[in-house]
């Protein structure tokens, strides 16, 4: 059954709203029919099964049918501070970190970020990578789509590693401190108190972060950590360290 996410505002009572892209994906490529059903989630917390009840050239009516108890969100809130890599490799990142259960983004320039950061350019990359991570969350079944934020800058970043319950900073000269017995001993004190876990993971861009950061995310309270003996990629980096926590909390079968 296809899955759209539509905005809240276009729920009532009993029925809901859809238009744009997705109106034009279900009467164009779907080649949907009245009667046919959908699930259609608010991208907040709720979903359900709609049956269309009426469709026109640029929108599509449904009612409310049943409401889902969805559990796809992982029980562990991972936001992505990704330092922004070249060429469309950011676009990676947000795809597949979605469709594992990152719960946010935040891209960042670093002392080594290789992109040139344009102002101007940033409301219609932002509006890109919002679309990227909707077909993402559509795909995976997820009921949230994951928080998107501007360019932020090292400062910023370092604020939001603050704000979290955990921050990783994943560094390749990190030689003693591992990231599975760190997550083990978090993790489980989370459960032992009933709290929920946000962590922030910071990942360097193509050249890795500077020892200056280094030093500055460790006095933020960011933890350096390795991904093990190998030099990954900045966007294969983002899906170790995120593909880790979620399995270590067991929402990957562990």
């Amino acid at each position: 059954m296809q899955r759209y996410f539509i905005p809240p505002e276009r729920f009532t009572a009993d029925s809901v709203e859809i238009t744009g892209d997705d109106a034009r994906h279900l009467i164009r490529v779907m080649r949907a029919g009245i009667g046919d059903q959908i699930i259609c989630c608010d991208g907040i917390s709720r979903e359900w099964i709609a049956e269309i009840s009426a469709l026109e050239e640029q929108r599509v009516q449904a009612v409310l049918v049943r409401e889902l108890g969805s559990d796809s969100e992982p029980s562990v809130r991972v936001t992505i501070a990704q330092s922004l890599p070249k060429g469309d490799k950011m676009e990676i990142v947000i795809q597949k970190g979605t469709e594992i259960g990152a719960a946010g983004f935040l891209p960042f320039v670093s002392e080594r970020t290789i992109v040139q950061y344009d102002v101007k350019k940033e409301a219609k990359r932002l509006e890109r990578w919002a679309k990227i991570a909707k077909e993402a969350a559509e795909q995976a079944h997820r009921t949230r789509i994951p928080e998107l934020s501007l360019p932020a800058t090292w400062k910023q970043v370092l604020k939001r590693a603050r704000e979290a319950d955990l921050a990783l900073f994943c560094y390749e000269k990190e030689e003693t401190r591992q990231l599975r017995p760190l997550l083990r001993d978090r993790l489980a004190q989370a459960r032992d108190h009933g709290q929920e876990l946000h962590v922030v993971i910071l990942i360097g861009p193509e050249g890795g972060f500077t020892e200056r950061e280094a030093s500055e995310a460790e006095a933020a309270g960011c933890i350096p950590v390795s991904l093990g003996k190998r030099i990954l990629r900045t966007e294969t980096a983002a899906m170790v360290a995120l593909a880790c926590i979620l399995y270590e909390s067991g929402e990957m079968g562990g």
